[in-house]
């Protein structure tokens, strides 16, 4: 009989190949093409696909573990997955907005050829439309279809990708806001170089130009009146858990690094090695603590979804806030005890302190979640 290889399992087996190529992907800011080609072979990329169009049709635990495996990696590659796995559980809930033959092309192509996807919502003038505002791309009837216009940034995986799903509202007297589907290699869309950033180098966050271009009518997958958009507790649990478990994942890539060098670390002075000293030993073990809560928080939001029952979404994000900041600690405490070590170019760590640090820019953010939860508790 044969027995299928846990998903998780075969994101660790990728792990050395990955991880030797992160260095310089990271160094040269390039979007790491090998590496999304390694999780296509590996059946990763259709990992939330539903079983039924050749997918693996997995829960959030599961894409967690995948996502934190590779997150341990390399970073920036296990952001584009997180992407991809989220937006395949959005596109095929059963209560998608999404016509049944859109969301199963889309699929069926991210199974058969690798094909990636993402969302592109952020501009330069509204920034993010979780703060609210309407987005300065615009949706305009042409005929039996559409034609979208505008200027999406931090547009993560853009060299990759074969779709986006991209924020917009409506030409109409009364707009109508949401998402249309936008194939990448219909005219008119361009991407613009312009990720230059501190930490996920090489995740190709790049601006996305829409200069009219055109989609069929079915491609226009959920618009609605403003007023009729609600937060979606499943998509911010699954949002916040992916992200959680990719920055967990960069904190373990850091604990990693740090204990080999107190073993091997035996200054002249001591005659012994550093983790022989109790003050490393504490602060490896404080760290142990961290990592440990951060895998309970991560385990236990996504057994709620995948039993069925979401939390509301602050509580999701308190997860995401929790995890992540603990996550920094981490890394900032292996890097301060390293000293000149930490911070130099020929160890890992300085990059993981890079990339750990960037948990924080990512929804919701620190703000957002403690405003959230002081209005729910005060009742305003």
């Amino acid at each position: 009989m044969t027995v299928a290889v846990p998903p998780a399992d075969i994101a660790r087996a990728l792990t050395e190949t990955l991880s030797g190529r992160a260095v310089g992907y990271d160094r040269t800011g390039s979007f790491p093409h090998d590496s999304i080609a390694d999780l296509r072979e590996a059946g990763l990329l259709g990992l939330t696909v539903p079983r039924r169009l050749g997918g693996s049709g997995s829960g959030l635990l599961r894409a967690a573990e995948v996502v934190g495996a590779i997150g341990r990696s390399d970073p920036a590659t296990a952001l584009v997955l997180s992407m991809q796995l989220l937006q395949h559980a959005l596109i095929h809930r059963p209560d998608s907005a999404w016509s049944r033959g859109v969301a199963d092309k889309v699929g069926e192509e991210a199974v058969a050829a690798g094909a990636l996807i993402n969302a592109l919502r952020v501009e330069p003038e509204l920034g993010t439309p979780s703060r609210g505002g309407l987005p300065a791309t615009v949706a305009s009837r042409d005929g039996k279809g559409w034609r979208i216009a505008g200027r999406k940034i931090y547009a993560t995986g853009a060299p990759g990708l074969a779709y986006g799903v991209v924020f917009v509202r409506t030409d109409e007297a009364h707009p109508r806001t949401g998402n249309v589907l936008v194939p990448f290699d219909a005219p008119g869309v361009r991407v613009e170089e312009s990720w230059d950033h501190l930490g996920l180098r090489a995740s190709g966050s790049h601006d996305v130009v829409l200069r009219d271009v055109w989609i069929p009518a079915d491609y226009a997958v959920d618009l609605r009146a403003p007023g009729e958009w609600r937060p979606d507790p499943w998509q911010q649990a699954w949002s916040c858990t992916l992200l959680s478990a990719l920055y967990d994942g960069v904190a373990r890539a850091a604990q990693d690094w740090f204990v080999r060098y107190l073993r091997e670390r035996v200054p002249g002075s001591l005659g012994a090695p550093l983790a022989s000293l109790p003050r490393f030993q504490e602060a490896v073990g404080e760290n142990e603590r961290l990592l440990a809560v951060n895998a309970r928080l991560i385990t236990g939001l996504a057994a709620e979804v995948d039993a069925g029952h979401p939390p509301v979404p602050r509580e999701a994000g308190f997860v995401k806030l929790s995890v992540t900041e603990g996550a920094i600690a981490a890394v900032q405490r292996a890097a301060e005890l390293c000293g000149n070590a930490g911070l130099s170019r020929a160890n890992p760590l300085e990059r993981h302190l890079r990339d750990v640090l960037c948990a924080r820019i990512h929804w919701p953010q620190a703000d957002a979640v403690h405003t959230t939860a002081g209005k729910a508790a005060l009742g305003a």
